[in-house]
This record gives structure tokens, C-alpha cells and sequence, in this order.
């Protein structure tokens, strides 16, 4: 009896999928106008180097008060979490969720449009 469930043990993490990686990526923006202080925005999230410990920047190049970076990534992972980040440090939406974007298992790329500090305003275009 042990040796049959030693090896339906066996069978079973020698054939455990691995799920196949698909590119993603993501263009995130947040909309940063009416808020004081704008400084060092960024991102921090469960997707992101050192995950939630290091402020990702995102740049303002044409100057609209609108942010945005953008991630590529080979990954299996079906979502992410992640907050808007003001002043390298201070998290957006205190004391709610972090904000979520869910994938389907094919590559894809996506635009995450955001209002700092309002997760109704979102917009999320994928192409």
C-alpha cells in the first residue's frame, strides 16, 4: 500500500505542468493634477523589483500632470496589485485594496489609466 502511494505521489510532481510564459505589457498612467506636492511619483506593486519596497518612478514628459511608465515581462501570473506612490513613499488609497489588474493567459498589452487617490476613475485599454 505505501509503495502505491509513493508512487502516485511520484506520478503526480513528475508530471505537474509548468505554465508557459506569455509577454505583458503594461503602460501605466495616473492622473496626478489637484493633488499638493507632486514629487517622485511611482509605482509599487507585487510585480515590481524588490517588490513593494522600492518606489518604480514614472516619468511627466510632456509636462500634463499625467505620469506613466511602462512593463515588460514574460510571465504565467494571472494579476498583479500594486499602488500609485506620491513623494517616493506615500501610498495612495490608505487603508483600501490595492488596485488590480487581472490577465488572460496570452500575451498582451494593456493601458492602466488611473486617477491618484480614486480607484472609481480607472480606464483599462487592452489591444
Amino acid at each position: 500500500m505505501k509503495t502505491c502511494i509513493k508512487l502516485l505521489l511520484a506520478a503526480l510532481f513528475l508530471s505537474s505542468c509548468v505554465q508557459e510564459t506569455h509577454l505583458k505589457t503594461v503602460t501605466f498612467q495616473v492622473d496626478m493634477k489637484g493633488i499638493e506636492n507632486v514629487s517622485d511619483v511611482g509605482i509599487r506593486g507585487s510585480f515590481t523589483p524588490n517588490q513593494w519596497t522600492e518606489t518604480v518612478p514614472l516619468t511627466d514628459e510632456d509636462g500634463d500632470g499625467i505620469y506613466e511608465g511602462t512593463f515588460s515581462q514574460k510571465t504565467a501570473i494571472y494579476q498583479i496589485q500594486f499602488k500609485f506612490v506620491n513623494q517616493n513613499e506615500d501610498y495612495e488609497l490608505k487603508g483600501k485594496d490595492n488596485r488590480v489588474l487581472v490577465f488572460k493567459y496570452e500575451p498582451e498589452t494593456i493601458i492602466y489609466k488611473g486617477v491618484f487617490n480614486d480607484e472609481t476613475k480607472v480606464e483599462i485599454t487592452k489591444k
